[in-house]
């Protein structure tokens, strides 16, 4: 919230509380959309901050009226379910090592895909200090349920690991770019590097989804799933069970009284190290 309340001041800085409109604060939901390809819950969350602040300002006879409680919340779908293909991120990486700008970004890329952090979570609670890179696993002491979240970190997240500490002093925000500055968005480089790839229909939260994914489609349970991805219960989760298909045959075939055919393995893709 506090990360919100920030974005929140820099809108209206200068400007009476009360004299704010609900014109105005919907111009800038609908803005900051575009600008940094929110997803609808990222929206509704920044509404919901507004409308607390409001609230609790006239609860202090600050101000009168609460212009976020005129405006229409945008419609979630919290059921969709987009994440790259082998074939997809292929693309995605030729494109980004395509442009020096946009290759030292990376190790970004690989960090969401390998550990599904939430990119507040990943850009800004991530913190050296919460890393054990004896034990691999990083830690998010407070994620968006407002509980920790512990992740294991695989040799690519480990990889990505090693390329921002070449970045920074080994402590504080672990994501830096090659300047060894620190990140908030990434709006500057991953929707221009997504059409140069020309991958549709694809947002930087799907990325999370591609870990979920692929955990699934690996026979991950629904359970270690949903503690990965830092989910209270597997309502959420649920979404990829249908992601398990192959082995799913497997457990109808030991009813069948006919000789099962055995599914396919899956295909394991490996990335390529990173440019210099």
């Amino acid at each position: 919230m506090r990360e919100s309340l920030e974005v929140l001041k820099g809108w209206f800085l200068g400007q009476a509380a009360e004299t704010i409109t609900a014109h105005q604060l919907e111009t800038k939901l609908e803005a900051a959309r575009r600008e940094n390809h929110w997803a609808p819950a990222t929206v509704n969350h920044h509404h919901t901050v507004v409308s607390l602040s409001f609230r609790l300002a006239i609860a202090k006879d600050k101000v009168k009226e609460n212009p976020a409680r005129k405006i229409r919340r945008v419609p979630e779908d919290n059921n969709r379910v987009r994440y790259l293909s082998a074939e997809e991120e292929k693309k995605l990486r030729e494109a980004i090592r395509s442009k020096p700008e946009w290759a030292e970004h990376e190790p970004e890329l690989d960090m969401a895909i390998h550990t599904g952090l939430r990119r507040t979570d990943m850009y800004q609670r991530l913190v050296w200090e919460n890393v054990d890179l004896s034990l691999r696993v990083a830690t998010i002491p407070r994620s968006k349920n407002d509980e920790p979240v512990h992740i294991p970190l695989n040799p690519s997240a480990m990889r990505a690991l090693a390329a921002f500490k070449t970045r920074g002093d080994g402590t504080g925000r672990v994501v830096r770019n090659a300047a060894g500055e620190t990140l908030v968005v990434n709006a500057h480089w991953f929707p221009d590097a997504l059409r140069a790839a020309g991958i549709a229909n694809f947002h930087w939260h799907d990325l999370r989804h591609t870990f979920a994914s692929r955990l699934r489609q690996s026979g991950a349970p629904l359970g270690h799933i949903a503690e990965l991805m830092g989910h209270k219960g597997l309502s959420m989760t649920r979404r990829y069970a249908h992601l398990s298909i192959a082995n799913l045959h497997e457990a109808v075939s030991r009813i069948s009284t006919d000789t099962p055919i055995a599914p396919e393995p899956m295909r394991e893709t490996r990335a390529d190290g990173y440019l210099n």
